[in-house]
């Protein structure tokens, strides 16, 4: 029988595109599997398990033991923008080895992006096909099948089905993952971490201090480009600047590329 491998996440695209992949070939040929990074909000696990409930389908858990600033401590490196080792070893990595151990060679993966991400649809595919898949075994329910539906309206619609909104989506985040914590987000979502979660924000700010001193370098998540010069600029400084009403950059969502990208 065929795989059918769902690229658990714990976002809400996620989550219709399993219903999707579902309705069309049969809750006995599907697989939820979810790549723990271990910095997870707590109520990631909850709604994982509420929908795998709803689904009928239970929930294949797989991690490294690592969280992403042990793998930056490991790599000697901090991740950003362009290069994310945590993404490649905690998501990537572990769920094309999980599959490869247990699935047949003619699985097919299932991500959770919708229409407005037919790029990253696009970028994926081309990685897995380069790596020996066809262009069939990737396949985005949400942005491929009919109907074309946005985050919007999935959020409405999971309300509708009596399953309560990720805390994350709630509090105004763009998506479920690492506990809002993104080292491809910019300045709008850590200042968003720092008003509604302040003690994780003050952990990251110390994960943050703690490499830079381990690796002896002038590095930071996110930047400073004011003047037209680019350079590091920590979490503590970034604070600090919002506590003294300092203007950031309102804008600068970044984005999280995570498994995918």
């Amino acid at each position: 029988m065929k795989r059918h491998i769902i690229q658990y996440s714990g976002g809400v695209c996620s989550f219709f595109a399993t219903e999707r992949v579902i309705r069309k070939f049969g809750a006995d040929a599907v697989v939820l599997l979810f790549a723990d990074t271990l910095m997870e909000d707590e109520d990631l696990y909850r709604f994982l398990e509420d929908t795998a409930k709803y689904l009928g389908v239970p929930i294949t858990r797989i991690a490294d033991g690592r969280n992403p600033w042990q793998v930056f401590k490991d790599e000697r490196f901090l991740g950003n923008t362009r290069v994310d080792p945590c993404s490649k070893i905690l998501k990537r990595e572990l769920l094309e080895a999980w599959v490869l151990a247990n699935a047949a060679p003619n699985a097919i993966r299932y991500v959770g992006l919708d229409w407005t991400e037919t790029d990253r649809v696009d970028r994926y595919r081309a990685r897995m096909v380069a790596a020996g898949l066809e262009p069939e075994q990737v396949v985005a329910p949400m942005a491929e099948w009919r109907p074309y539906v946005d985050k919007v309206d999935m959020l409405v619609q999971l309300v509708k089905l009596g399953i309560k909104l990720p805390k994350l989506y709630t509090l105004g985040y763009q998506h479920n993952n690492c506990g809002g914590f993104c080292i491809k987000s910019g300045q709008a979502q850590f200042r968003l971490l720092l008003a509604t979660m302040p003690e994780r924000y003050a952990w990251h700010e110390v994960r943050e201090q703690e490499l830079r001193e381990f690796l002896g370098k002038d590095v930071a998540i996110l930047r400073d480009r004011r003047g037209g010069v680019t350079r590091p600029l920590t979490l503590k400084e970034f604070r600090l600047r919002v506590e003294a009403g300092r203007v950031h950059d309102r804008h600068d969502w970044g984005g999280c590329g995570c498994a995918i990208d």
